[in-house]
């Protein structure tokens, strides 16, 4: 298993904008700005024609449904605003559409169940496509690869996954290391906990043996949290998308955002705001 110790964006992406780069390489200066330009002012109008034909929750806005408690991903501030990679994202995906990114901050389940009801457009919270989730929501291409950590004490005789046999692990509840421990070692080896951050708690105060969570606000908790360590092998690697409703209108729409937001650069740069690689 290839190891990371970030999310990665797709290699598409980079592809995709060598790609357009080089076709852009043919062109005079005068031409090359000409047709920028001209692009550019396409793309505004057709932001504008685009907002006019999408159906979503609230007129003009993308509803957009998450759990402010997953950092980098989306966190809320000392002031009380709610910022993150997933936030930044689906500011430029609303952007694209020529809409507004209106946020609603609720518990991990709620919000994958916003989407399912027509309570909320979209849903991102670090939400990974699963065969399950499948079964009752749709989702856009991926947008970032990630992994399951495992979090311990110093001290701990846990090194890989196998050891967690016997132990107590904390989760998040609702999330992909919830449902993976279920299967792997039963629901009584598991805690779930309404975020990350109480079942770093409980690990802290001796209540569980590990905790397994998403890699990156595995590094904020124990940066945070002197004598708490990450193994250096992970539990899993996944894909994250957006999560729609079953037979969202919008799909297509915010595929073609996100496949642009690839191609130019943008998405790298927001998380790279966020999270400096290593």
């Amino acid at each position: 298993m290839k190891k990371i110790n970030r999310r990665s964006f797709l290699a598409a992406a980079g592809l995709t904008a060598a790609a357009l780069a080089l076709t852009a390489c043919g062109g005079s200066a005068s031409s090359t700005a000409s047709s920028a330009a001209s692009s550019a002012a396409s793309s505004e109008a057709a932001s504008t024609s685009a907002a006019a034909e999408l159906t979503t929750v609230e007129a003009g806005k993308l509803t957009m449904a998450t759990n402010a408690t997953f950092p980098p991903y989306e966190m809320t501030t000392d002031s009380g605003e709610i910022e993150g990679i997933d936030v930044d994202t689906a500011k430029a995906i609303a952007e694209k559409l020529g809409l507004e990114l209106q946020i609603d901050d609720m518990d991990f389940d709620a919000a994958l169940l916003s989407v399912q009801q027509g309570k909320a457009d979209i849903v991102m919270a670090g939400v990974t496509v699963t065969d399950e989730r499948k079964a009752v929501m749709d989702f856009s291409d991926s947008y970032a690869t990630g992994i399951q950590s495992i979090i311990v004490p110093g001290s701990s005789d846990i090194a890989s996954p196998d050891d967690l046999a016997g132990k107590k692990i904390g989760t998040q509840r609702g999330t992909t290391g919830y449902i993976y421990c279920s299967d792997d070692f039963g629901d009584d080896a598991v805690v779930a906990y309404d975020n990350g951050l109480t079942a770093v708690q409980a690990l802290n105060n001796g209540q569980v043996d590990a905790v397994v969570i998403d890699n990156a606000p595995a590094t904020e908790y124990v940066a945070a949290n002197p004598g708490l360590v990450i193994l250096d092998t992970s539990y899993a690697e996944e894909d994250y998308a957006i999560g729609l409703a079953k037979g969202s209108s919008l799909e297509d729409a915010v595929n073609a955002a996100l496949e642009e937001l690839k191609a130019d650069g943008t998405l790298q740069s927001i998380v790279d705001k966020y999270i400096t690689a290593e």
